[in-house]
């Protein structure tokens, strides 16, 4: 029988916080890109990372609130090595100009923190033309996974140590449209569901860090690729529901809803603790190893989902397409 808050076997529960459970770790040396770092549970991610002495490069849309965190999370950790850089996941020109100023700074990568997200928007179309949420949440993410892998496995080879992607899911992946992945309506705005489109760019999520795994694996490279469901916290996230729902969601909120320190714990557990070391494919809560959506494990969907995003990305050039409907 599970309790909220009841201790899985990693010995940390949903309560633990993220500095807790990285206690003792020692970062240094590290270097980490946080997508969506300057709000939310980004902005917790990035300032225990910084604590335990991994440099951070703060991956965000709006640099100028990414500085004003850095400055807010150096108070608190003298001595703290953070970067600002500029990167809207909803552009693929803009996640190419951040992969090739990243190369152009000579940085290694240890660990990729895929983040970033937007939740239930009404219908909306990205700069390439594809649904916002798909857009941003899987596709940007996926693009900077693919672009900043050599960067990866080299930073690998040289330090002698794994390297970790970590993609931030969510519960919500459950709740995606009844077929999964819509492949040939993922821009249909008649029959589109704010929450289920929410879902299954979470479902892709998970798809693309299996996915991601087995191709590591293959290739024999000390790399690891996991997915997480943070919890329920309240942040920005939440801003397109409506203040009434908001409100009841508040209600319950001190009952089960994670504060922002808890709800980085499982992000900074599957980046940093040595417990995950060789774990790859895995779906985390709470800190713990836990059960997706058995959808998640069909390996031909994952597969289907990796070869339909490289023919979007692939199509885009990185100059500013045209619409061609």
């Amino acid at each position: 029988m599970w309790f909220y808050g009841s201790k899985g076997a990693s010995g940390f529960s949903s309560r633990s916080t993220a500095e807790e459970v990285t206690h003792g770790v020692d970062g240094t040396g590290l270097t980490a890109i946080v997508t969506g770092a300057s709000s939310g549970i980004g902005v917790e991610t990035a300032r225990v990372l910084a604590l335990r002495g991994v440099h951070v490069v703060m991956a965000v849309r709006n640099t100028s609130s990414g500085a004003k965190v850095k400055e807010d999370i150096v108070k608190q950790v003298p001595g703290a090595k953070l970067d600002v850089m500029e990167l809207d996941l909803s552009s693929m020109e803009s996640v190419r100009k951040f992969v090739s100023e990243y190369k152009s700074a000579g940085l290694p990568l240890n660990l990729l923190i895929n983040n970033a997200g937007i939740m239930a928007c009404p219908f909306m179309l990205s700069k390439d033309n594809i649904e916002l949420q798909f857009a941003t949440n899987h596709l940007g993410h996926f693009l900077l996974t693919k672009l900043l892998l050599d960067t990866m496995k080299n930073t690998s080879r040289e330090s002698k140590r794994e390297g970790r992607i970590v993609n931030v899911s969510s519960e919500a992946h459950r709740y995606s449209y009844p077929e999964g992945v819509r492949f040939d309506k993922i821009n249909d705005k008649a029959s589109y569901s704010s929450i289920r489109a929410y879902g299954q760019s979470k479902l892709c999520n998970v798809l693309h860090a299996n996915e991601l795994a087995k191709q590591l694996k293959e290739d024999g490279v000390n790399i690891t690729a996991n997915s997480l469901h943070p919890g329920a916290i309240m942040t920005n996230l939440w801003g397109y529901f409506n203040s009434y729902l908001a409100g009841a969601v508040g209600a319950v909120a001190k009952y089960m809803v994670k504060s922002v320190p808890q709800g980085a714990a499982t992000t900074c557990y599957v980046a940093l603790n040595p417990q995950v070391a060789g774990v790859t494919g895995e779906y985390f809560s709470d800190c713990n190893i836990a059960k997706p959506l058995p959808l998640v494990k069909d390996t031909e969907l994952a597969k289907k989902v990796w070869d339909f995003s490289t023919k979007l990305t692939d199509s885009q050039s990185g100059e500013s397409t045209q619409s061609s409907s």
